[in-house]
């Protein structure tokens, strides 16, 4: 960027790396990196407006600060210039979740999935497709995809607190004990302690009404069903 400020690749990989900050927890004021994320990206596509991996990385900033229904024609763009794009087919199917189109998610993360295999991303994208299972009350195959999601990434605290609420749904009591303290141990803060910790992350927002009240008759009912406190 010192060499060369109109540098839309540099203006990009610099977009992302902050954002990458903020989703790892890593920054001391997000809201000041996703603002600034998003000033990049938006010079890039001001001056390249074809860039589809910038419109990827506007999408990403967009769904970092919860703004879904802006998110997805970026996306969606970013598709239109190269359908073969994993992460906004992925970024997509998030976003089509909480804006509310539930019964759209599963066949872009499908997608993802057959074009990339091997992508270090899956264990996200087998989650994903597990919660829409799991909010759509179908517990057997959504533990199914929470464990392949497990699988692939083991080290992700989220993982597993979807398989505490799957195996209490289940009646499995001691699996789903078993995993959230697994999801307590791996995790950095202290989001899985109680049921108001949680709905408190990601600013507090889970989604357009209806698939709210789809996370409380499923997924927090099956956490509460697991011990989580309310408090």
């Amino acid at each position: 960027m010192a060499l060369d400020p109109q540098s839309g690749v540099a203006q990009t990989l610099l977009a992302s790396a902050l954002l990458g900050r903020v989703v790892g927890g890593m920054s001391d004021s997000a809201s000041s990196d996703l603002a600034r994320a998003e000033g990049l990206v938006d010079q890039t596509l001001a001056a390249s407006p074809r860039y589809s991996d910038a419109h990827v990385i506007k999408g990403h900033v967009l769904r970092a600060q919860n703004r879904w229904q802006e998110a997805m024609p970026e996306y969606e763009a970013a598709l239109m210039l190269n359908r073969n794009l994993v992460e906004a087919l992925s970024g997509l199917g998030f976003c089509k979740l909480y804006a509310g189109s539930i019964e759209e998610v599963i066949a872009l993360e499908e997608q993802a999935i057959r074009l990339s295999p091997r992508d270090p991303n899956t264990g996200f994208w087998y989650f994903l497709i597990g919660i829409v299972h799991l909010l759509q009350s179908r517990t057997d195959e959504a533990i199914l995809w929470f464990e392949k999601a497990r699988s692939a990434i083991p080290a992700v605290a989220v993982f597993r607190n979807g398989l505490t609420s799957a195996y209490a749904l289940r009646g499995e009591t001691e699996r789903a004990v078993a995993e959230l303290a697994e999801a307590r141990r791996l995790s950095s803060d202290d989001r899985f302690s109680s049921i108001a910790r949680q709905k408190t992350f990601a600013g507090g927002w889970w989604g357009v009404p209806k698939i709210r009240a789809l996370y409380e008759a499923t997924y927090f009912a099956g956490l509460r069903k697991a011990g989580v406190p309310e408090e």
